[in-house]
């Protein structure tokens, strides 16, 4: 049994279908804004709207018992959050750290669609990157 048979098998279908929804459009647009934040006028806007992204998969995957993905989204949102009091871009170590939690996401989104055990994070994503540039 994967983790789309146990949310079904847990929880109100209509509330697994709107977070797979909502995940799918989440995880989708994570790339573009990270992207962004590189670019000094797009900095403020895109690291609020990534901060949001985290904050919302860190609930809802909580909510769901989806531990591993809601831990994942926690430790994202503390660094995003630390992040916010920025006004640069950040640096390519940092962007580049950011596009693999976002693969990881899409791994995840993988693994939900195909009906398969979540992917175990990767140990390399759990080493913070240096946020100063």
């Amino acid at each position: 049994m994967g983790v789309r048979s146990d949310l079904d098998a847990n929880f109100d279908f209509e509330i697994v279908d709107e977070f797979l929804d909502h995940y799918s459009l989440m995880v989708d647009s994570m790339e573009v804004m990270i992207l962004d934040l590189s670019r000094e006028e797009m900095y403020s806007r895109s690291i609020n709207e990534l901060f949001r992204v985290f904050h919302n998969i860190k609930s809802a995957s909580g909510y769901l018992k989806l531990t591993s993905m809601a831990k994942l989204s926690s430790f994202v949102e503390d660094e995003l959050e630390s992040l916010r009091t920025k006004t640069s871009p950040i640096s390519e170590e940092t962007t580049n750290w950011l596009l693999a939690i976002s693969d990881m996401y899409a791994t995840w989104q993988d693994d939900l669609k195909m009906d398969n055990k979540l992917s175990k994070i990767k140990y390399s994503l759990l080493k913070i990157p240096d946020l100063e540039k």
